[in-house]
């Protein structure tokens, strides 16, 4: 607590003042110095800056973390979101590159023979962008999982920061198996189907703009890839103590519906195939994480 600056009151309000106090009688109303008020809220600081230090040295003789502030902390995240761009921007700069090889492979899920259009002037520049972009983004992942770790990790245990670090090329590595999922399962069965199905194409001949048919196949590659992240997610849940695989199992019922929500958002298609081969990935990702949370 600050102390009040007694030897910055007027003469006379102080005299008042002390001698009401010793007849144990009501305040008088303090008069300050000009710039007394300032002078105070300026040891109220030096008050709060000595007490956060104290802090700290505490926080660092029991072998901890030190104690962040507000302003520390939004800091330390303007720190991370800095990297994140920067990682981003350089491997969508040396996507660019590679940009045409990606297309190659985005088409390749395609039926035979399909050749999609543009009708602006200016989308299969800004398509040639979306596919650096993504490129970027997946080339750019670990960089990104490990500085959204590293900005979490203040506020947990060290136990809970050597798991969640030990975890990091773990949700890579689920990225890149739900993005192969996606690209070799499900693009093409929901391509094929909506492009190649008789019933659809005796009315009318497809002609697919490139924007439309590259926008479709990364937003599913990238929701599939995220979605693989659940086991890993369960996994540090449980290991930190926050679920347990009783509670996970009894959630099963809920963790169906759940798929099938998903499954229908992710899907930009109304067709309940493509649909399943989304739901039940995930309600199968869902068991995967009851099974890690068994060993954790």
């Amino acid at each position: 607590m600050p102390r009040w600056p007694w030897h910055l009151l007027e003469g006379e309000s102080r005299k008042q003042h002390l001698n009401s106090r010793d007849r144990g009688s009501a305040q008088l109303p303090l008069i300050f110095h000009p710039g007394a008020v300032c002078q105070l809220e300026s040891e109220s600081g030096l008050d709060y800056e000595q007490s956060m230090n104290t802090t700290r040295q505490e926080d660092e003789e029991q072998g901890e973390e030190p104690t962040m502030t507000i302003l520390e902390h939004l800091e330390e995240l303007r720190h991370r979101l800095v990297i994140m761009v920067l990682a981003l921007a350089v491997c969508t700069i040396a996507s660019i590159v590679i940009v045409q090889w990606a297309f190659d492979i985005l088409l390749r899920p395609a039926p035979v023979g399909f050749k999609p259009v543009y009708t602006e002037v200016t989308e299969m520049f800004t398509t040639y962008l979306k596919v650096a972009v993504f490129s970027g983004v997946v080339l750019s992942m670990p960089v990104i999982v490990y500085q959204l770790a590293a900005f979490v990790s203040p506020g947990l245990t060290k136990r809970e920061k050597r798991y969640l670090l030990a975890l990091v090329p773990g949700i890579f590595f689920a990225f890149l198996c739900g993005i192969s999922f996606g690209y070799f399962v499900v693009v093409p069965f929901a391509i094929r189907y909506l492009l190649g199905a008789d019933f659809l194409t005796t009315v009318a001949a497809p002609m697919i703009r490139i924007s439309n048919y590259i926008e479709f196949e990364v937003n599913l590659l990238l929701a599939i890839g995220l979605s693989f992240e659940l086991p890993i997610v369960v996994f540090f849940l449980s290991k930190v103590g926050i679920v347990n695989t009783r509670r996970l199992s009894s959630y099963r019922k809920y963790a169906i519906l759940a798929a099938a929500v998903v499954a229908a958002i992710i899907t930009p298609t109304p067709d309940p195939g493509t649909q399943m081969l989304v739901a039940v990935p995930l309600y199968f990702l869902y068991e995967i994480g009851i099974l890690l949370s068994r060993l954790a």
